[in-house]
């Protein structure tokens, strides 16, 4: 069951207790970022037959793709991450591009790691930044397969601390949310330690990698 809540006036989050994907309410069109799982069916549940819809990817993971369906004409997504659609025309998008609608103008952030092409979107005049699964609350976050990677992750929050006194509130896609921007330096404390071998870990059950323990966010990642 889908959980809809209204975060900020024109801003819903819809949460199926695992992910949760971003509506933007605009005048005649509406932004969707995030399809969740395609069991959701999720597009049929928002779609308006007097509006249009457009469709933005914070990356390629199959939690936040798999609602793409027939209804979806195209979708945007960030050129690294465009090759794991198959359903629908992409077209790409890159750092600083700007995404409107309604009230709320988004530029485009950059931020492997999680995947390559993992973005994040950022009002820096509402000081709202949607930040997909690269920051998070608690977690865990996943670390591990081969489109990870851990420096390119670690180089994006460092990226993200920079403008960390422009952001209000943070909107990640799992757990908490809100939350608040001091876990940009958080995460990043936590997957320092990961790297420099101070976390405590532990075999994760049913899956190839283990846990790792952060003070304010857990890993799932592998050593090399």
């Amino acid at each position: 069951m889908i959980e809809v809540k209204e975060l900020f006036e024109d801003i819903y989050a819809y949460d199926n207790g695992r992910v949760r994907a971003f509506l933007i309410k605009g005048e005649n069109e509406d932004l969707l970022i995030d399809t969740l799982f395609k069991e959701d069916k999720l597009i049929p549940m928002i779609k308006k037959e007097d509006r249009s819809l457009k469709v933005v990817l914070t990356h390629s993971d199959r939690d936040h793709i798999g609602g793409l369906d027939e209804e979806v004409k195209e979708c945007y997504i960030h050129l690294y991450d465009a090759a794991d659609i198959k359903t629908t025309k992409v077209i790409t998008i890159k750092e600083g591009d700007h995404i409107s609608c309604g009230r709320y103008d988004f530029i485009v952030i950059h931020i492997p790691g999680h995947t390559k092409g993992s973005i994040a979107l950022f009002d820096k005049e509402k000081g709202i930044l949607i930040s997909g699964d690269s920051i998070q609350k608690g977690g865990p976050i996943y670390m591990f397969g081969e489109h990870r990677d851990l420096d390119a992750y670690i180089a994006s929050l460092k990226k993200l601390k920079n403008i960390k006194n422009d952001i209000k509130v943070i909107l990640p896609s799992h757990h908490d949310c809100p939350i608040d921007p001091s876990y940009i330096e958080k995460d990043l404390e936590d997957i320092l330690a990961l790297k420099e071998g101070r976390l405590r870990h532990e075999k994760t059950p049913n899956m190839p990698c283990d846990t790792y323990h952060g003070t304010y966010v857990d890993y799932y990642y592998i050593e090399n």
